[in-house]
């Protein structure tokens, strides 16, 4: 033989060898998954296995933990046949047992035999005529191989019950120990020899086992005979037999053996008394082992302790997920399907809600459960592992007999009635118990303690969810839906993410889901291609939906962009536990959540079914369809299993082609359904029949329970495997934490009947909120620059040296700034971790930053223009001033000459000055006819009575002062005249109206139809309260609103600051006011004074613009006005003169003097564009978005408490925000931040100090080099300030005798210094008189947005971008209804109803007041065009701050709207609990996109004060102890916790409350205003001396739920021993 043959055979290894080497290095865990891998497959399992070192015997008992076998009895009684289906842990299943051995080496093969006997078309034993196989093998010698056959209950069975085959590898005359122990366990043994006279041990063997008596069968090779001994022992002979005619034999032999009558052969093997042998080592001995089992075992003795039937273990042991838990669900789904009075209802039901909750908490936590969750704190991680499969095998031991006699009773009773059916099911369920029930349990108990006790982390409860994340990221399925409740506990699943987060930190996920009709093999798939633990044995089929996490090994890493694979196997689809009742619905919702949730969804179609094909596509599509309308894009894989002939091209090709027909049929089909257009599955999703759909073998070979796996399914698998990680290598998945939030958003959205409309996507939310953040710096860097070009330009033009601006030159100037911006809009979208998100909206946003852009242009160009019109508009008067100037000062140097001698007499001076003056002004004045004040009240009273307004009318108006706030009035009754008949609109609101249930709705129609009603004929009722519609008072407001913005607009136009006030301005508004009113025609007339009172009121919103813009222009325009603001300048030179000044020292104080103004304006314009930027940046309320700015907005009218306020922000949101901004700036400026404001004003002027003093050098010192005279350094020094500073012309005749521009330069150095000096202290209020005003530079950046009001409650769009379409608009701050006037037609109720709640509401609502048919709230958007671009999603009106609003000024509301909060419009009592502090904080709770992390504070939380009060809704049973200062008891059941004596707030040293109330250390200290979640508890406030003594002012005792006192209200600054600099201590609000 040569050296290549040799070295082949020695690489070719027997392939059971293999299996044994790998069998002998794995660790326990794997063996039990290798051997029930073997089970699964048909082969035979290692019972007894030799150690290959030591030869010790083991039996891996612990392997066969997890096997159970199934097989149907077949008895005969009274004639006929009874089957009788069997299913046992394979471990406790008894059964006769046959053993094989062989007596030296033979020409046939034992192995081979044997599976002829069990199944004849499948190895059941590896034997020598296998592939594969090799002459010699080195592990399997000494090794006894075990094997069952399960009888299918069919009359071809080869036996009628379950028989263990047993097969010793190797010559037995060796294997003495194994040999004996099968001889002694086995009912029958057969014995495969050559011939008794070639070998006496073989002899002497087989006459001992004669001797026995137990049954035998002796196999002779060389023999031809059949004996039967008188003691009924067998000797057959091989020779000359064929091997069926022998299998047959033996099965005979065997039959009649077993069917003996008392025969002890019965059922006599059970594969845990392999335990009791003392001669063999068992597996489960092993420490860890032990240790998990009797950790298992205790809880086992706990369930069994009182024999209780195992359908009832669960509500005994698990009492938090049973009925109170799917009550819960229940009524938590009805919060979305509400009728009738909504908010009351809803407020029941939540109050239901925690009733139940606290129902679960009273029910306490069973010894279940305490042991079960302390044995998983504390044991080690292997023996953890153990005590977890222990607990599943013991339990599924308990729950398989129950199970299997159930689903015998129900095959039997097919014919019974439905009722006994559902009966039988129900039963099944209770029996059905698991693992996955006490994970269920353990959720339910965390949910319970956290919906009533809030986060705690010192408790056992609060613990459950890092336990069940370790156990996650161990392998360990979790569940991730109920199945049995069909609900997501999203409180737990949070947790339980955020738990493994913290563990594994934020890691990337590849989401595979699977979908497909019930017991289609998805489990069996996941686990076949992943090597998942998917639950498919036990009797049981996956309910609801789990996931596994699967982490990808740092080889995979290099091909995939993500950590770990997290599988997601649901229930299937047409589950038959729901058949006949809400199957449809369930499957839509279920394969929604999983589809949305997966990046890749597996679709499983078993068989070729047309109908069930169809039915789970049409599910599937429809679900793929809503994905596409949120924005969502999993792809997918059709795997159709069970096809006969998977390599079948003609076929594979057709099937495709017709699936490809029907997923385009079911498209347009779900297109229809959800609203959209669709041809084909393509337009749906990106999908290729050709890549995407896979086909896989039958499972099984043959009808089972013996039939063996088809080899071609895992090839099969293994294909669509690598299908999936070909498409996950394109996708980097998505973050642990955004897959939590996806499954919060998903499920939110399934709970209402629209998923599409209801579905808020947190993520993109997050992501367009940050861009909208951005989108804010980008415009703002755009606006300030273009503000910066826009003053230099400015000062350029009035500086005389520009008379043109073009637009190139603008967008050149601020092209630098641009491309920078879009160079970072690039970045931005292209390397943020959410790119793929942004990439929706790149498009738009690069549109309209250069549509911001070319506005800013544009805008700068047009004001620029305005400038150099004005500029020229007044030339000839700039040159009558330059004129007057040099006139002025030519005199003033003659005067001076002559006056020399008293230049020490001021008093003469000025007396001089002062004549000389008058008469020179009076001289060059006098054909100038000077600029007249102006009268506007007088005008108005003209104007009024031109367009034929009685005087007494327009004085009553003007008395009265009702003209003011016409815009802000609640009711117009008294602005109009009815109709003669009385007939008007009723009291009816847009869209509000009837919550319609049926009986409400019914009645209503009956009273239309009966009296005639209609919208036109609506009679009046309650006519002390208003007598018209909400739409009829919005048509008037909306009147208003725009008589006002034309009105201002118009008037704005007029150039008034360069051409001055004329009357026909305020004429032509007044017209057209009275025009916009005689044209507003309505079934009802107004009033005369309601035109008297417009007209007055758009007259009193312009008045403050036409004063100044008239002094302005009287200023500019007036001759003598100018002069005379020039008096002291010339005096000023005049005196000089006199003193005999050089020409050099008056130019230089001619020159400071006009500076001094440019330098003002100048460093204030400057400071403006500066703090602008400053608070632009760094305050809070203008930093971020839109969204961001509301919220400030709202917090700022909580805490001043104004309801005029209110009600502008409610009518006018613009207006309010508006009046926030220059609020805010003021403070800012002038209290909260004035040392920094001085400091930057400061800087600028030495900036300016800086430009002069260079610009002076510059010009000196060019014209010394060039010989200039005084007209060339005045030239030089002006261009030298053109973009900085304006300077007058000065005419240089006066000065031309100055030589010593030297000394001209330093003596404006000194002059200007001084001016410098003055300026650094000047006041502040300067900059409200500058031309940019920070406040107005803020307005125009932070209120160009979108102000469009939701049609139902008014709540203002907070999308930062004002054209945002076509992204709907959208608000998280809803709001009662109520709020703007709604009330319920024919009635004065308020109307209370959240639009947030309606829209998951059964109820129904009138689009318009005069509308008779009624929409849906749920398909608001059919309701027209200003309800189809809203976007409101269901939040259960969760914000607090309008509730707090409806109660704070419940009275208000009702005087200023003439409605009443009674009937369906009564306030819920829940409301009134709220406090301030809530209110706000329901505000930051609501703009958040997520939730904080748990345990952070909330982010305006600082420094701390102590307060006079705590505000709360209930008095504490005890008020007060000995000394304590009495409650004070306030309105609406509120009371005040009052303020300590004076005298122990002069000592108060420190307040310490832990989360209990309890006075604690520093370290556990809840900052001082948040004493919150103090339910179930006492509530403590304790008022410390800080030397160690201490006083209790205030007790609560037992509380209800809603006892959750608010922090304080009124701050007093206290000292307290938090350390504020270590940012623990929270800011007063």
């Amino acid at each position: 033989m040569g050296a290549g043959t040799h070295q082949s055979e020695q690489t070719h290894v027997h392939p059971v060898d293999v299996q044994m080497a790998v069998f002998h290095c794995s660790d326990s865990f794997l063996k039990q998954m290798m051997i029930t891998k073997l089970s699964q497959c048909q082969y035979a399992l290692p019972l007894l296995v030799p150690d290959p070192v030591t030869m010790e015997i083991e039996c891996p008992l612990w392997t066969f933990r997890q096997i159970t076998k199934t097989w149907k009895v077949t008895e005969i009684k009274d004639g006929s046949n009874i089957v009788t289906m069997k299913s046992v842990p394979v471990c406790k299943a008894q059964t006769p047992l046959v053993s094989f051995f062989r007596l030296g080496s033979l020409s046939v093969s034992k192995s081979q035999l044997m599976n002829t006997l069990i199944n004849d078309r499948h190895s059941t034993f590896f034997h020598r005529n296998c592939s594969g196989s090799t002459k010699s093998r080195y592990l399997m010698d000494g090794v006894a191989e075990i094997a069952w056959y399960c009888p299918a209950g069919k009359p071809n069975d080869a036996f009628n019950d379950c028989i263990a085959f047993c097969n010793l590898h190797g010559d037995a005359l060796l294997t003495e120990k194994q040999r004996d122990i099968l001889i002694e366990k086995s009912s029958i043994n057969i014995v495969l020899f050559a011939s008794l006279q070639k070998h006496e041990e073989s002899q002497s063997l087989i006459s001992g086992l004669f001797k026995s008596r137990k049954p035998l069968i002796c196999l002779c090779v060389d023999d031809c005979d059949v004996v039967k001994t008188t003691t009924g022992q067998y000797i057959i002979g091989l020779k000359d037999r064929s091997q069926s005619e022998v299998s047959e034999k033996l099965k005979q032999i065997i039959r009649e053996f077993l069917s003996v009558d008392g025969s002890s052969l019965k059922p006599s093997f059970q594969l845990e008394m392999m335990a009791e042998l003392s001669e063999i080592r068992v597996d489960e001995s092993d420490p860890a082992c032990q240790k998990g089992k009797s950790a298992a075992m205790k809880i086992m003795d706990l369930i069994k302790k009182n024999n209780m039937d195992v359908s009832k273990l669960k509500d005994e042991f698990l009492p938090y997920r049973g009925d109170l838990w799917h009550q819960w669900c229940k009524i938590h789904k009805e919060l979305y399907h509400l009728r009738g009075d909504i908010e009351n209802e809803k407020s029941k039901k939540q109050q239901q809600l925690m009733n139940i909750r606290e129902k679960q908490c009273d029910a306490s936590c069973s010894k279940l459960m305490e042991l079960f969750t302390e044995t998983l704190s504390s044991l080690p991680l292997t023996d953890k592992q153990y005590f977890l499969k222990w607990i599943q095998i013991l339990i599924d031991d308990l729950s398989t007999d129950e199970l299997s006699s159930n689903k015998c009773n129900k095959s039997d009773v097919l014919s019974i009635k439905q009722t006994e059916l559902e009966e039988i099911s129900r039963k099944l369920q209770s029996a059905t118990f698991g693992l996955e029930h006490i994970f269920r349990e353990m959720g339910q108990i965390y949910e319970a303690h956290r919906a009533i006790e809030g986060e705690n982390r010192h408790t056992d409860w609060s613990k459950y969810p890092e336990l069940a994340a370790q156990l996650m990221i161990s392998g360990h399925p979790m569940e991730l839906m109920d199945g049995d409740a069909g609900h997501v506990p999203l409180t737990w699943i949070s947790s339980l993410l955020e738990e493994v987060i913290k563990k594994l930190g934020d890691q990337r996920v590849f989401v595979l889901s699977v979908l497909g009709i019930q017991s289609s093999g998805k489990s069996t798939m996941l686990n076949t291609m992943f090597g998942l633990q998917f639950a498919v044995s036990a009797g049981r089929c996956t309910k609801g939906a789990f996931m596994q996490l699967l982490k990808v090994s740092e080889e995979m890493k290099k091909d995939l962009k993500f950590d770990y694979l997290l599988v997601v196997d649901t229930e299937g689809l047409r589950a038959l536990e729901l058949e006949g009742n809400t199957t449809r619905h369930h499957d839509n919702e279920l394969a929604t959540f999983v589809v949305g949730l997966g990046n890749l969804t597996l679709i499983n179609i078993f068989g070729e079914n047309p109908s069930e094909m169809q039915d789970i596509l049409q599910i599937v599509v429809q679900a793929f369809m809503r994905m596409k309308k949120v924005k969502l894009s999993p792809s997918c894989v059709f795997v159709h299993q069970n096809v006969t002939d998977v390599a079948a091209v003609e076929k594979n090709m057709d099937g495709k082609r017709r699936l490809q027909e029907k997923l385009d049929q079911m498209a347009k089909l779900a297109a229809e359904e959800e609203f959209c257009s669709a041809e084909c599955f393509s337009d749906v999703i990106e999908f290729d029949v050709q890549k995407d759909v896979k086909y896989c073998a039958q499972l099984w070979e043959g009808s089972p329970p013996m039939a063996p796996p088809n080899p071609g399914y895992s090839e099969s698998i293994q294909e669509v495997k690598n299908t999936i990680l070909s498409k996950a290598s394109k996708s980097a998945g998505i973050t642990l934490s955004q897959f939590k939030y996806k499954i919060q958003d998903l499920w939110s959205a399934l709970l209402t009947e629209n998923f599409v409309f209801s579905f808020k996507n947190t993520l993109e939310i997050a992501a367009y909120r940050k861009l909208e953040a951005e989108y804010g710096n980008w415009t703002w860097d755009l606006r300030s620059n273009m503000l910066t070009i826009e003053n230099q330009l400015h000062n350029r033009i009035e500086n005389g040296n520009l008379d043109k601006v073009e637009l190139s030159y603008l967008k050149k100037e601020s092209n630098k700034t641009y491309e920078t911006i879009a160079k970072e809009m690039t970045t931005y979208f292209e390397d943020k971790r959410e790119k793929e998100m942004l990439a929706q909206w790149r498009g738009r946003f690069e549109t309209k930053i250069k549509e911001f852009h070319d506005d800013q242009v544009s805008t700068v160009k047009r004001k620029l223009d305005e400038v150099i019109q004005q500029k020229k508009a007044r030339e000839k008067l700039d040159d009558k001033k330059k004129e007057f100037e040099d006139k002025l000062l030519q005199k003033s140097k003659e005067l001076a000459q002559q006056l020399k001698d008293k230049a020490k007499d001021e008093e003469e001076l000025q007396k001089q000055f002062s004549s000389v003056w008058s008469d020179r002004v009076t001289e060059l004045t006098a054909d100038i006819k000077p600029v007249e004040d102006i009268d506007l009240e007088e005008d108005m009273f003209a104007i009024l009575q031109e367009l034929g307004f009685e005087w007494p009318l327009i004085n009553e108006c003007k008395e009265n002062g009702r003209y003011k706030n016409i815009s802000l009035l609640g009711d117009y009754t008294d602005y109009v005249i009815l109709p003669k008949k009385g007939n008007l609109s009723d009291t009816s609101e847009p869209t509000q109206d009837i919550e319609e249930d049926d009986n409400a709705s019914s009645f209503w129609q009956y009273i239309k139809k009966t009296f005639g009603y209609n919208s036109k004929t609506k009679q009046r009722k309650h006519k002390s309260h208003s007598a018209l519609s909400y739409d009829e008072r919005q048509e008037i407001r909306l009147l208003i609103d725009k008589a006002d913005k034309q009105s201002l607009d118009a008037i704005k136009d007029k150039p008034v600051a360069t051409r001055g006030y004329t009357q026909t301005h305020l004429h032509e508004v007044a017209k057209n006011v009275k025009e916009e009113v005689k044209n507003f025609s309505r079934t009802y007339t107004l009033k005369k004074e309601f035109t008297v009172d417009l007209i007055l009121y758009v007259f009193d919103r312009a008045e403050s613009w036409l004063l100044d813009s008239q002094k302005k222009f009287k200023m500019s325009a007036d001759a003598l006005t100018y002069l005379e603001s020039k008096k002291t300048q010339f005096y000023t030179i005049f005196r000089s003169f006199c003193k005999g000044s050089s020409s050099a020292v008056v130019l230089a104080e001619l020159i400071c003097e006009k500076l001094k103004a440019s330098t003002v304006e100048a460093v204030c314009n400057k400071t403006a564009i500066g703090l602008a930027g400053e608070m632009r940046c760094n305050f809070p309320a203008f930093s971020g978005n839109r969204l961001n700015l509301e919220k400030h907005v709202l917090k700022s009218l909580a805490e001043n408490e104004n309801f005029d306020d209110f009600i502008t922000y409610i009518r006018n949101p613009r207006r309010q925000t508006k009046a926030f901004i220059k609020a805010q700036v003021k403070k800012y400026i002038f209290t909260d931040h004035k040392d920094e404001t001085v400091n930057v004003l400061k800087k600028n002027v030495d900036d300016v100090n800086s430009l002069v003093s260079q610009a002076l050098s510059t010009a000196t010192q060019k014209v010394q080099t060039q010989t200039g005279d005084t007209n060339m350094w005045l030239k030089e020094f002006s261009s030298l300030l053109k973009d900085e500073l304006t300077l007058d012309i000065i005419s240089s005749q006066n000065f031309s005798d100055i030589s010593d521009f030297e000394f001209l330069k330093e003596e404006i150095k000194e002059i200007f210094a001084s001016i410098i000096d003055q300026m650094s202290s000047f006041s502040l209020d300067k900059l409200k008189e500058s031309r940019l005003k920070p406040d107005e530079i803020l307005i125009d950046q932070l209120c160009k947005c979108c102000w469009v009001k939701c049609p139902f409650c008014a709540a203002v769009c907070t999308n930062t971008i004002e054209g945002h379409s076509p992204d709907d608009h959208n608000a998280p701050f809803h709001r009662p209804k109520g709020i703007k006037g709604c009330h319920t037609r024919g009635t004065v109720e308020f109307s209370i109803n959240f639009c947030t709640t309606n829209i998951a509401s059964d109820g129904k609502f009138y689009p318009h007041h005069d509308s008779e048919e009624t929409v849906p709230y749920k398909l608001y958007r059919n309701a027209g065009p200003k309800f189809a671009n809203w976007r409101i999603t269901p939040d259960e009106s969760k914000l607090a701050y309008w509730k707090w609003f409806v109660c704070r000024f419940q009275k208000k509301l009702e005087e200023y709207y003439k409605y009443k909060f009674q009937g369906r419009g009564k306030i819920p009592t829940e409301w009134k609990t709220i406090s301030k502090y809530e209110a706000i904080k329901s505000l930051d709770e609501m703009s958040r996109h997520h939730h904080p992390q748990r345990g952070n504070p909330p982010s305006d939380l600082g420094d701390v004060s102590l307060y006079s009060g705590v505000e709360t809704s209930k008095p504490p049973p005890v008020l007060q102890q000995q000394g304590g200062p009495t409650a004070q008891t306030l309105t609406d059941g509120q009371f005040l916790l009052p303020s300590p004596p004076p005298q122990m707030v002069n000592s108060v040293k420190t307040l310490y409350l832990t989360a209990g109330g309890q006075e604690g250390t520093e370290e556990e200290c809840l900052p001082c205003t948040s004493v919150t979640h103090l339910y179930r508890k006492a509530l403590h406030v304790w008022w410390c001396d800080g030397a160690g003594g201490g006083r209790q002012l205030g007790v609560g005792g037992q509380s209800t739920p809603s006892l959750e006192p608010s922090p304080p209200l009124t701050p007093q600054k206290a000292p307290c021993s938090l350390d504020s600099t270590k940012g623990r201590g929270p800011k007063p609000m």
